[in-house]
């Protein structure tokens, strides 16, 4: 997103905290599709998506006052609470065992939201980086970070303890922040 987008969403944001229903409205308009998108690629269902996504709007009024500009970027927030709240439905259906997926399956999906030439070319950078993971944790990071699987169920997955997956994912993080870096 660019300045003046994160800018609007901000604006936005601050006019839903406090209870204007219009900037509400604005703001369902501009961000419904992609969280929806989100959601469909958490939950496979489009039932479900679209209650999930009532839920996460409703978490948005309810909460926009808790958002803050200096955290991070206003899409990151509402990313994070559409994200929260699809582990959230996934826990309460089946709380042992994460659905079986592919990483190629859901490095596919990602690509499939992305939009705009920006988005792909941060895409591709991030496929590169990817790449330079070793298989297992290029793997950790994208069940966790895009599938929504707890450290738990990750440790079940890859039978290794908790203290692991948390390691794994710690230096994943570090080396793609790095990598990240140095490719922008």
């Amino acid at each position: 997103m660019t300045q003046a987008d994160n800018g609007k969403l901000i604006l936005l944001i601050d006019a839903v905290a406090r209870g204007d229903r219009d900037a509400f409205g604005k703001l369902y308009q501009r961000t419904a599709p992609k969280l929806f998108a989100i959601l469909l690629r958490i939950l496979r269902n489009r039932g479900a998506a679209e209650d999930a996504l009532q839920d996460v709007f409703l978490r948005i009024w309810q909460n926009a006052g808790s958002f803050s500009a200096e955290a991070g970027p206003p899409m990151g927030w509402l990313i994070s609470v559409t994200r929260n709240r699809a582990i959230d439905i996934m826990r309460r259906k089946n709380p042992a065992e994460p659905a079986a997926t592919e990483t190629a399956d859901i490095f596919a999906n990602i690509a499939d939201t992305a939009g705009g030439e920006e988005q792909m070319t941060e895409l591709a950078a991030l496929q590169h980086c990817l790449e330079t993971l070793e298989e297992q944790a290029r793997a950790c990071i994208l069940l966790a970070y895009y599938e929504g699987y707890s450290r738990e169920e990750l440790a079940n997955r890859f039978g290794r303890p908790v203290g692991t997956i948390k390691t794994w994912l710690h230096r994943s993080l570090a080396l793609l922040k790095s990598c990240l870096e140095a490719t922008t």
